[in-house]
């Protein structure tokens, strides 16, 4: 790899934006395509289904192959609510190479015992929130039922270009909740991002199966092609 192209690789990895690697496996050369150039690129539907994957491979294109090396950042997942369903999320979503931060102010419910292992931060999400520098491949879930803790952390993650937005409650709940957000300044269009009642329709009942309904429907979000995403929702 050229220096300049390395230096142009490491820069976008910093930024936590995703790049691929192009090989021309005829002559070994070499193009760095970042994900905003995809779409304009040749082989720009290759690039996007690698990428939406997560999975390098060679593919071929007009009689001529290529290795496409996908470069992505940790996907993350932050959740607000120390609750059952948290402690069964968290690791599953840690064995699916997931970053997992638990926020929650009640520190009865955010404590080592309940979440070994698992980063907490005991404050509330205005404090919590904007250092942890929530970005497009950071998945983020309120799990509360607490308005003044799933409010301004479901606010701050609709500020923010997160791949999946997802919160706890019924359809009434959710319609409250809104209009709350409503009040807040946010449209429509920002507010159909949120996923509720979150995880795909799977009957779960216990924590342990919404949160596997939830991990589900985090995973269809990430690498699910759009067609897939419109059938789930």
């Amino acid at each position: 790899m050229k220096p300049e192209t390395l230096a142009e690789l490491n820069a976008e990895r910093q930024a936590r934006r995703p790049a691929l690697l192009v090989t021309d496996l005829a002559d070994g050369s070499q193009r760095l395509v970042k994900a905003k150039d995809i779409a304009a690129d040749p082989l720009g539907g290759e690039l996007a289904k690698h990428l939406r994957m997560g999975k390098s491979g060679s593919v071929e294109v007009d009689g001529r192959k290529w290795f496409i090396t996908v470069h992505a950042p940790a996907a993350r997942l932050v959740i607000t609510g120390a609750v059952h369903i948290s402690q069964a999320l968290a690791p599953i979503a840690r064995a699916l190479d997931y970053d997992v931060t638990v926020v929650d102010p009640r520190t009865a419910f955010a404590s080592p015992e309940r979440f070994p292992d698992v980063p907490l931060l005991a404050e509330w999400p205005d404090t919590a929130l904007p250092p942890l520098n929530i970005d497009h491949y950071t998945a983020f879930v309120a799990l509360t039922h607490d308005p003044k803790i799933d409010d301004p952390a479901l606010a701050h993650a609709l500020e923010r270009d997160c791949f999946y937005i997802g919160a706890l409650g019924s359809r009434k709940t959710h319609a409250k909740r809104l209009d709350r957000l409503k009040q807040r300044g946010f449209g429509d269009n920002a507010l159909s991002r949120i996923h509720a009642p979150i995880g795909l329709s799977i009957g779960a009942v216990s924590p342990a199966e919404i949160a596997v309904a939830i991990m589900a429907e985090i995973t269809l979000e990430l690498r699910g092609p759009k067609e897939a995403k419109g059938a789930a929702s």
